[in-house]
């Protein structure tokens, strides 16, 4: 049980049902090759998805958790590539370690520069959110647009940006696989992703609140 009391649910009925369905997804994914940080992050995406096949899709950088608490205890912007990742995390959880969170996907000036060039709103929201100084030492939340993972991903790679973590789960059928596998050869950039074309905001929220519950065990833990 844990002691956490910010990222816990309201209720006691609540935190109940969500222990016990941790409790029976700890039950029934069998055998797993996670340590025990990363499987807080595997079992809440499980929990969202209620789909097993996670235990085994979900892949992560060596220190994609210790990065994504520490970028968390800083207070480190999350930029999401949708506005559903940004409703779907807790307020009261993000504010308590002052996380803000920023998406660019509908803004006027996005849209135009991506007809302008012919390229994708979630790429032109990724080059706006560099432009702001965003993405350095930031959390960069991928939940929809392959596209906006393949600009991350060039951009880390010509060494523009550096941030500390890529939660990479994008869904779909064209370039979700292959973003996500080229987003797993960055070596200095911590990240996290989901093999093949599952993936979504969902997934992202999941993953995100299993850092924030983690962050905030670990401080109590530090006293």
């Amino acid at each position: 049980m844990t002691s956490n009391i910010v990222t816990e649910q309201l209720t006691d009925a609540g935190r109940r049902i969500e222990h016990d369905s941790f409790a029976i997804v700890d039950r029934e994914a069998g055998p797993h090759h996670y340590n025990d940080q990363q499987w807080q992050v595997v079992r809440r995406i499980i929990h969202a998805s209620a789909d097993f096949e996670f235990n085994g899709l979900v892949r992560f950088h060596p220190e994609a958790v210790a990065a994504g608490l520490l970028a968390i205890r800083r207070g480190a912007p999350i930029v999401a590539d949708v506005e559903m990742i940004c409703v779907g995390l807790s307020t009261p959880r993000l504010d308590y370690f002052g996380v803000a969170t920023h998406h660019f996907i509908a803004d006027a000036d996005v849209i135009a520069q991506a007809k302008a060039e012919n390229s994708t709103r979630a790429v032109q929201a990724m080059r706006k959110a560099q432009q702001l100084n965003l993405l350095d030492g930031g959390i960069i939340a991928i939940g929809n647009a392959p596209t906006a993972l393949l600009e991350v991903v060039r951009m880390t790679s010509d060494g523009l940006i550096k941030p500390a973590l890529v939660i990479g789960m994008p869904v779909g059928f064209v370039s979700a696989a292959e973003s996500k596998a080229l987003a797993s050869e960055l070596r200095d950039i911590p990240w996290m992703v989901i093999d093949g074309r599952k993936g979504g905001s969902t997934l992202v929220v999941a993953a995100i609140h299993a850092l924030l519950a983690l962050a905030e065990a670990e401080q109590t833990q530090l006293g």
